[in-house]
């Protein structure tokens, strides 16, 4: 029986130094710095936040010229939609031919509102682009009103 009980209380004498010298602030160094500049951007009354808006290639840009054509018209139709209801404040192409395609700048409350308005693009929906959403900062009336 003493054969099993001392080799266990050394176990867990180890695990007891091990669990008190252990100092998880070198593993949380990054992610409070990023969390303490969000805080102080949030914190900025001059500062607001939107959501810039990466539009890709996305995997199905194989329709026939006629349908491209379409996605595109209802595309645009969707940017119209957004802009006049003052959630989008830029959109365009960029002019070159690499996975890039645009970008749109929206002032949403939250990502999901910015993911959900993406998310109904024709041209998102149809598979020709695929999009990523970034938080955005600048300072109020700066760029935009």
């Amino acid at each position: 029986m003493a054969s099993k009980v001392i080799p266990a209380i050394f176990l867990l004498g180890f695990l007891v130094i091990v669990m008190v010298s252990f100092h998880p602030a070198a593993l949380q160094s990054v992610s409070p710095s990023i969390h303490e500049a969000r805080s102080k951007t949030n914190a900025d009354p001059d500062m607001k936040r939107y959501w810039m808006v990466l539009l890709k290639g996305g995997p199905h840009r194989d329709q026939p010229a006629v349908a491209a054509a379409g996605i595109q018209t209802a595309h645009l139709q969707h940017i119209r939609q957004l802009t006049q209801t003052g959630k989008l404040l830029v959109a365009g192409p960029f002019d070159n031919d690499g996975d890039m395609k645009g970008i749109f700048i929206l002032d949403c409350r939250d990502s999901l509102e910015a993911v959900q308005l993406v998310k109904e693009d024709p041209a998102v929906r149809a598979g020709r682009l695929r999009f990523e959403v970034l938080p955005w900062w600048t300072q109020k009336n700066c760029v935009f009103k």
